[in-house]
């Protein structure tokens, strides 16, 4: 894909916990410019210095200077983080640790020598949601939710006007909260006590589980996926929910049954047409 902006592009990055990825963002079309994806492994429990050079040596191959202005910079990062100043707040979550109470935006834009207004940050979970909307399964639509299924269960929605993480992750649900029950995990735990074998992820059950046991593990999933959706929907009223993470490319294992747990029949349900691009254009379009 090329550059159609005559615009300087934006830098869409996304920092995971073991990765950084970024590319060029169109300025016009929000698109990734797929010749400039850069992806680099992080070693997210290693010192401050190694953590900062392995982000360093995406962004500084990506950054144009032209007529006195250079790329600005969209990050999408995990939590907890303060957005606005740029300061990372993990602790004891098995990455960045060492980044505690750094002012990672103060680093990046004094090692880059660019101004630190031209770096913004984003959750990572609002950047999902951001970047269907600019382009991707949301497009067409106002007000929408965005799911994300995975190691763990991200929400969004901009109902209120501004797209913003829900954290229905830790919300009560049965007998703990939703992530336990849709997640990867729940996924390795039922399939152990039905089967009494161990899987590493939902790919691997897949490629063992027999028809019967995948569908009773799907049809359960569903159950649960529609009734954390049914409240969600309830109360923001969204005209689209769209999911995405790697859960969601088993679509066609759940999305019958779930279509038809949801309640409001008037709510499209879309999988994700942007996948791992999405984060990185939710987080160029905070430039927008």
């Amino acid at each position: 894909m090329n550059s159609t902006s005559s615009k300087l592009p934006y830098i869409g990055v996304d920092i995971g916990g073991s990765h950084i990825t970024a590319a060029h963002v169109d300025a016009t079309t929000y698109k990734v410019i797929d010749s400039t994806m850069k992806r680099e492994r992080v070693a997210s429990m290693d010192s401050a210095e190694v953590i900062i050079e392995s982000w360093l040596k995406v962004l500084s191959s990506l950054i144009i200077r032209t007529n006195g202005e250079n790329s600005k910079i969209g990050i999408a990062m995990p939590g907890p983080f303060d957005y606005e100043h740029g300061i990372s707040l993990m602790k004891g979550m098995q990455k960045y640790d060492a980044l505690y109470n750094i002012n990672v935006k103060e680093i990046l834009a004094k090692r880059l020598e660019i101004p630190e207004e031209d770096i913004v940050f984003i959750n990572d979970a609002e950047a999902f949601l951001r970047g269907e909307l600019a382009s991707g399964a949301a497009a067409d639509k106002e007000r929408a939710i965005g799911v994300t299924l995975g190691t763990g269960l991200g929400s969004t929605s901009n109902a209120s006007g501004i797209t913003v993480d829900m954290n229905w992750a830790f919300r009560p649900f049965k007998e703990s909260i939703a992530e336990e029950y849709i997640s990867t995990r729940w996924f390795m735990k039922r399939y152990k006590e039905i089967t009494g074998a161990e899987v590493k992820n939902v790919e691997e059950m897949l490629a063992t589980a027999t028809a019967s046991v995948k569908d009773e593990i799907f049809e359960e999933f569903s159950d649960n996926l529609s009734i954390f959706l049914n409240d969600l929907i309830a109360q923001e009223q969204p005209q689209v929910v769209v999911i995405g993470g790697n859960i969601a490319k088993t679509w066609k294992h759940f999305i019958d049954a779930l279509t038809h747990k949801i309640s409001d029949k008037s709510v499209a349900i879309r999988q994700s047409e942007m996948w791992e691009d999405a984060a990185l254009v939710g987080a160029a379009s905070a430039w927008a």
